[in-house]
């Protein structure tokens, strides 16, 4: 008698691990550090490569009890998924798109009075209560009403009727930066405008300024909530930034070899001959490229980690492959490759990987594409 056949479908070599434990850590650390400021936690861009579903689902487990996502879409995904706590669109919006917005219950970001009549609009007209943040643009220049500019705004959202004001927010441009002067400007600024409230007798509603940077090293710009969202992924915001708080790196990028071979000295590895062997070496072909989101830049500069010890990338990083150069070193078909994260007491981090490709960890970790498997741990 014969075992049956196995017919399931084995994951790819090449993953993204996320430690979700991890993830918890660190939002227990941010929320003790901000308390009493609630927590919105940052989940746009596929929750910085980590899986948006996952992540917010996780996050709501622990007492979040509001994300921010920077599309329509990324909203529209979490309450498919069954995700029912507040969620806020931070970007832009179109006009065809506030239907939408009020029939899945989102909240939009009102950054001009147009867009608020907008909305009025549309919600009026759907018989709905529409829920509206406001921004303002205290020195970021990319969305909001400027702060001194803002009176009109708070005096048209509080007369709407079909609008519900939720919230006014702004955003910090260096809040990770060692020179605090102008996060402390932005705050300053926002805070005048928000005089408007209480010199008119009115309700103040939810302040919210304080992303990553300013968790760490701007306890006075918490107000009502906080909107971590790199450092929520054990990722400090910039070079500069005060590590006040102990995070834990919760992606690992990892893969496995799948051919090693010798290569003589004077022989090319990879396109346009850019690396030559220096000597008789052994190389290693790892399956994953810039088609995955690792960063072509690589080529000839960053490192991996085999066996805990650190080998260069050799020739052009390739669309679905690329070349280790292992030296002396022994490695098998099958064995671990690491590219962000730790093996045997080594450790390659985000913060590197961007440093080699000449960018922000942002973009490393946002780069790594669905192509890539998701592990949950």
């Amino acid at each position: 008698m014969t075992e049956p056949e196995d017919t399931s479908q084995p994951l790819r070599p090449t993953v993204v691990e996320v430690d979700l434990g991890r993830l918890r850590a660190n939002l227990t650390a941010i929320t003790a550090t901000v308390a009493p400021a609630r927590v919105m936690g940052i989940v746009k861009a596929n929750a910085y490569g980590h899986g948006l579903v996952p992540v917010a689902r996780t996050l709501v487990e622990c007492g979040v009890g509001e994300l921010g996502v920077a599309f329509l879409e990324e909203g529209l995904e979490l309450r498919r998924a069954g995700v029912t706590v507040p969620i806020l669109v931070l970007g832009g919006i179109i006009g065809n798109q506030i239907e939408a917005f009020l029939e899945h219950d989102l909240q939009l970001t009102a950054s001009s009075l147009f867009k608020l009549h907008q909305i009025e609009d549309v919600a009026t007209r759907l018989g709905r209560r529409a829920k509206v943040h406001l921004k303002l643009d205290t020195g970021m220049g990319r969305l909001g009403v400027r702060w001194d500019r803002a009176a009109e705004l708070f005096e048209t959202a509080v007369s709407l009727r079909a609008c519900e004001l939720c919230g006014v927010f702004s955003h910090f441009a260096t809040a990770d930066a060692a020179d605090m002067s102008f996060t402390r400007l932005q705050l300053a600024r926002f805070q005048e405008a928000l005089e408007f409230f209480p010199r008119h007798g009115l309700p103040m509603p939810c302040r919210h300024i304080a992303n990553s940077g300013a968790v760490l090293q701007h306890p006075e710009a918490y107000l009502d909530m906080v909107r971590p969202g790199i450092m929520l992924y054990g990722v400090y915001p910039g070079p500069e930034v005060c590590r006040s708080l102990p995070l834990q790196p919760v992606l690992s990028f990892k893969t496995r070899v799948v051919y090693f071979k010798v290569v003589s000295a004077g022989y090319s590895v990879g396109y346009d001959r850019t690396w030559t062997a220096p000597r008789d070496t052994r190389v290693v072909t790892l399956p994953v490229g810039y088609g995955d989101g690792y960063a072509r830049a690589l080529s000839n500069r960053g490192e991996v980690l085999l066996g805990g010890r650190r080998c260069p990338l050799v020739g052009r990083l390739s669309m679905d492959q690329c070349c280790v150069d292992i030296g002396d070193g022994s490695a098998y078909n099958g064995d671990e490759a690491v590219l962000i994260g730790a093996q045997d007491g080594a450790r390659v981090t985000v913060e590197e990987v961007a440093e080699w490709v000449g960018t922000i960890p942002y973009e490393i970790l946002t780069m790594i594409n669905g192509r890539v498997p998701r592990v949950y741990c």
